[in-house]
């Protein structure tokens, strides 16, 4: 079932391999990034790098941007070239909130998040050392509309660049997802406490994103179990529940989940201690379910087929493996990634692995 046509939104797509959004840090050399997509354009859906849809939402340089009209040409280019290869393409939106770099703030600001608390651990600073996340500004509750008319306005941006549509990135820890977590959401206005006060700023968000490209087009990633930086829940089954039943009244184009279940192979993911998201989100959300999380061409469709979800991500493996979809319908081979040149570089690494060579 993987390699059959599926209809997400108003975009029919030939398979139900799709590729996760990934970081690649190119966008110094302009020209490489729509080659780089092009050449993964047989996934039924490319989902573009997140793309920072505000200045204070910065990380490492070179990363994806649509904050600025500025980058309407560069991302089109992508587009064109996608298309013109008989692909797919949305693009991931976000805003990093308390994880912005603090060493590249403009004009030395304070990086915001819903409450003043800091996340755990370091990032990698502008001066190529290791640096402790800041302690954010909370947010005030006028400043929230602000963020999200910056994501409505990155939206138009991607419409007018010709991107098939958009994936509101509520995952990886980053300000939505802070925003729904209690464990760094401890505001006691309209936007904290309650769940529904919670998943307030995300459905906002979505609602004016589906303003400009139409639900059809809109795609919501979460990862309920990413805590490494200290962002966690108390109920992420109740939490998650509430978000996949009001994104599906809204009836957008997808929702994306991080969480892997294998059925038919001995292995799961999270582990059996932490509680399994997915099958509340399957019957709260009506529309097509998207899942990520190590996924091999037997799990993936063993998921499918047991109706858990309709569509699977592949992140890791589509670096290296440019016609993934070739290689997962001949179970491989699969080439080896090269770590040094994930993040930043140039062509090498980026656009010189080899396809396979089917006789």
């Amino acid at each position: 079932m993987l390699f059959t046509p599926f209809k997400v939104g108003s975009l029919e797509i030939p398979n139900r391999v799709c590729m996760a959004p990934m970081t690649r840090a190119r966008w110094h050399l302009p020209d490489l990034v729509p080659q780089y997509y092009a050449q993964r354009a047989t996934a039924g859906l490319l989902i573009a790098e997140s793309s920072a849809v505000a200045p204070l939402s910065v990380s490492r340089d070179f990363g994806g941007r649509m904050d600025e009209d500025r980058w309407i040409a560069p991302w089109a280019k992508v587009a064109d070239e996608v298309h013109a290869a008989g692909g797919r393409i949305f693009q991931q939106l976000y805003h990093l909130g308390r994880k912005s770099d603090p060493t590249r703030m403009p004009n030395g600001a304070q990086p915001v998040a819903p409450s003043a608390i800091a996340c755990t651990g370091q990032i990698m600073g502008k001066q190529g050392a290791m640096v402790d996340f800041a302690t954010p500004r909370a947010l005030e509750i006028s400043e929230i509309a602000e963020i999200v008319e910056q994501f409505r306005a990155a939206a138009v941006r991607s419409k007018a660049a010709g991107l098939d549509g958009v994936e509101i990135h509520g995952a990886n820890c980053y300000l939505i997802d802070q925003f729904l977590r209690d464990g760094a959401n401890k505001r006691t206005d309209a936007y904290g406490g309650a769940v529904a006060n919670r998943a307030r700023f995300l459905l906002e968000v979505t609602d004016a994103v589906c303003s400009v490209f139409g639900a059809d087009r809109v795609g919501v990633r979460v990862s309920p179990h990413a805590t490494a930086d200290g962002t966690s829940d108390s109920d992420i089954v109740t939490l998650y529940g509430h978000v996949a039943e009001q994104l599906s009244a809204r009836r957008i184009a997808y929702f994306h989940l991080v969480e892997a279940i294998d059925y038919g192979v001995a292995r799961r993911s999270p582990p059996p201690s932490t509680p399994l998201v997915m099958p509340t989100v399957r019957a709260a959300f009506a529309g097509p379910l998207m899942v990520n999380g190590g996924y091999t061409a037997e799990t993936a469709e063993a998921v499918i087929a047991v109706g858990r979800a309709d569509l699977v991500s592949f992140g890791e493996l589509y670096i290296a493996n440019p016609d993934l979809v070739t290689r997962l319908y001949n179970n491989g081979p699969y080439n080896p990634r090269d770590q040094a040149t994930v993040y930043g570089g140039g062509e090498k690494g980026y656009l010189d692995y080899p396809s396979l060579t089917v006789v």
